[in-house]
């Protein structure tokens, strides 16, 4: 997916990309480990990268905090890029806000909706936490996939965004039927 994104728009973006999906990364790295989490591995997903980790010894609070730590890294950085004025920095910083953003969508495979479930199950229990972020995350997973064909339509065909349009629609249909699509 890389190398299409690289192709239909030059190495340039890319990179741009990476390094604000580095720095998300690293902002829930550097909280887990904070709190003595151990970290097993990076998994990709058409949606992003998931820092895999035994959080069962977390409480619901270091838990929410290392979900939030990766899209606060990414807004802490947008914030600090402005004082550097135009060109390629506020490409950057304007990268790791979109990024921040994103991420926090209450969609059940983004930091949003791992936040909506902990904080629903802190206070009403882990049932309450699964229907919270099935039933906003299928409503939200099915804006975002209109959204994003939205502007693939608009846009005359940016077919880099399929798969996380394909992504956001097997998120929505999850959430409706109640099992992994």
């Amino acid at each position: 997916m890389a190398a299409w994104f690289a192709l239909a728009n030059g190495f340039e973006p890319l990179a741009i990309v990476l390094g604000a999906a580095t720095i998300h990364e690293l902002g829930h790295y550097l909280i887990l480990l904070l709190f003595g989490a151990k970290i097993s591995g990076l998994r990709l997903s058409a949606l992003g990268a998931v820092l895999e980790t035994d959080s069962t010894r977390l409480s619901y609070g270091k838990e929410l905090t290392a979900v939030l730590a990766g899209p606060g890294a990414n807004l802490l950085c947008a914030l600090g890029l402005t004082a550097f004025g135009s060109g390629r920095w506020t490409v950057f910083a304007g990268a790791n806000f979109i990024l921040c953003a994103f991420n926090l969508l209450p969609i059940r495979s983004l930091d949003g909706g791992r936040a909506l479930y902990l904080v629903a199950s802190w206070f009403a229990g882990p049932p309450a936490g699964e229907a919270a972020v099935r039933w906003t995350g299928a409503i939200f997973s099915l804006g975002l996939t209109a959204f994003l064909g939205y502007v693939m339509w608009r846009s005359g065909g940016s077919l880099w965004l399929f798969p996380a349009a394909a992504a956001a629609c097997g998120a929505a249909l999850s959430g409706i039927t109640g099992r992994n699509v």
